[in-house]
């Protein structure tokens, strides 16, 4: 991490509408919730829920790529990639594995009517939030490694969402209820100053002579 010295320098170059507005971005990033795709063939949709999560205050993303290795669109993502710290997999045990270690409870969107009702999931537990591909859903290894299954529930004669929607209808819920419980969901203080680092480093296309200017200061 860089020093809180060094931080101090970068964001005293911010202008102080952007300054302010990263101090109040910051306070309302969580990493209770993370979100993972899986094999999300429309590149678009990805871009999409990468999105969402920037919106609901999501700060890490996980995107499982063992088919086809893809770049985020940009356009959609409409920056939004800058701002969320996106975290790639090419095997979908192995990002289980990996969330688990960090404290994750693996939790699978399915419209399987055996699933737990989004209104009724307990958001005690820091979550792992797994979406699938558009048309077959998750895998059966994500499935059969889950905790829990969540679904959105539908009166409709259609039987599924678009992934992007069902991960913008799930985060507005969870998110909502999150931050009016009492449920320490903040960042911590390291985790803040990491995530500002990043911001700050990918606002500078100078970047690497600042590097330089502070080190000679």
């Amino acid at each position: 991490m860089a020093s809180i010295e060094f931080l101090a320098f970068l964001e005293e170059l911010l202008t102080p509408e952007r300054k302010a507005l990263f101090n109040k971005v910051i306070e309302q990033r969580t990493n209770h919730f993370t979100v993972v795709t899986e094999d999300v063939y429309q590149l678009h949709n990805t871009s999409a829920v990468i999105r969402s999560c920037d919106v609901f205050g999501i700060q890490n993303v996980h995107v499982i790529e063992e088919q086809k290795v893809k770049k985020i669109d940009r356009e959609i993502a409409m920056g939004a990639q800058k701002w969320v710290t996106l975290n790639r997999h090419d095997d979908s045990l192995k990002c289980i594995s990996k969330l688990r270690e960090d404290g994750y409870q693996i939790i699978a969107t399915s419209p399987n009517a055996e699933a737990i009702e989004l209104s009724d999931f307990d958001i005690t537990k820091p979550s792992a939030l797994f979406l699938g591909t558009e048309k077959d859903g998750l895998s059966n290894e994500v499935l059969s490694n889950a905790d829990q299954c969540i679904r959105i529930p539908m009166v409709g004669f259609t039987e599924s969402l678009n992934i992007s929607v069902s991960a913008a209808i799930i985060l507005q819920e969870l998110t909502s209820r999150l931050r009016k419980s009492k449920i320490y969901w903040e960042l911590s203080d390291y985790d803040k100053n990491e995530v500002k680092f990043e911001w700050l480093r990918k606002s500078f296309k100078n970047f690497d002579h600042l590097v330089t200017r502070f080190e000679n200061s």
